[in-house]
């Protein structure tokens, strides 16, 4: 009797055991399914663009979700002010924005940390306010430290001697060279096309260089902490300009709706040839280091591995 006793004892202690176990385990596996979806983090970006044509392959990715097709949000910021947009890059609103390699260079002397990780493709046409007779001084509009000054340089110094007059906003400089109040002003497109739907006179010019001095740049801090965002977005870039470069139109009908242009202008957009993600040359840099010397009046004594990162194109 008592061997019964102990025996029915036993069974009832190793059920009781058996069933907190499974009870604990399901708890558990309950408890695991409810965290998983908050162990998934989305990848995100947060970029700055300009009204260029540069920003089309960009505009496009967005578009057509190829960067949520790799799991990636990209919210993707127009600036018409390059200084909004420096500064919102500056104080960490943004991970990476459009710039050029004038205000790269210029900003990494002053202690900013950035890299260019890849070059974009603009187009800058000048426009000749109207009425325009030819002579040797003009007055010309443009940003100080900037693409827009570099490319006057180029285009406009064995010709014109120039006035510069510093317009940091680029509907303030369309306006005032559409007023007379300067002679020409150096302008990006698609911008530089409506100027000519006001009856101004656009005149494309050729670069002699081999890389444009548009450039996308991101911080040290994305760098460091969101490489593979920063490397989707570079693989979502390139499949945009297979698109691109498939129909044209594609670029230009993006940047109309983007930018909200008068359609009319879409056959005046002077587009350049795009080109797959990659960095600038050493030499290329050293030219435009060159130049800011010159502009600024000072020495700067930057490396090119200070001033570029490679790692996302190839």
């Amino acid at each position: 009797m008592k061997k019964f006793k102990w025996t029915a004892l036993f069974i009832v202690i190793m059920s009781l055991i058996w069933m907190v176990g499974c009870t604990s385990k399901g708890n558990l596996n309950e408890e695991s399914q409810l965290e998983k979806p908050n162990t998934v983090e989305k990848l995100r970006l947060k970029v700055g663009v300009m009204p260029a044509v540069d920003s089309a392959p960009i505009f496009v990715a967005a578009k057509n979700s190829y960067f949520e097709e790799l799991g990636l949000d990209v919210d993707v910021q127009i600036y018409m002010n390059a200084m909004n947009r420096q500064s919102a890059l500056q104080s960490g609103e943004l991970d990476g924005a459009m710039t050029d390699v004038i205000a790269l260079v210029n900003n990494v002397q002053n202690g900013f940390d950035i890299k260019v990780t890849t070059s974009t493709d603009g187009s800058f046409p000048i426009l000749v306010r109207k009425d325009f007779e030819e002579k040797k001084d003009i007055k010309v509009g443009l940003m100080e430290v900037s693409v827009v000054n570099y490319l006057a340089d180029e285009f406009l110094i064995e010709e014109y001697s120039m006035d510069k007059i510093f317009i940091n906003e680029i509907p303030a400089r369309l306006e005032m060279i559409n007023q007379g109040q300067i002679d020409m002003a150096v302008l990006p497109e698609p911008v530089a096309s409506q100027g000519e739907l006001m009856g101004l006179e656009k005149r494309i010019y050729n670069s002699k260089d081999e890389f444009s001095p548009e450039i996308m740049v991101f911080t040290g801090d994305a760098i460091k902490n969101k490489e593979k965002e920063i490397e989707l977005f570079h693989k979502a870039y390139n499949k945009a300009v297979e698109e691109i470069r498939k129909d044209e139109n594609i670029a230009r009908d993006i940047l109309i709706q983007e930018l909200k242009l008068n359609p009319e202008v879409k056959d005046k957009i002077a587009l350049p040839e795009y080109n797959k993600a990659r960095v600038p040359s050493k030499e290329y840099i050293e030219k435009i280091i060159s130049w800011n010397e010159k502009v600024l009046g000072k020495k700067i004594d930057l490396k090119y591995e200070e001033l570029v990162e490679g790692k996302f194109v190839k």
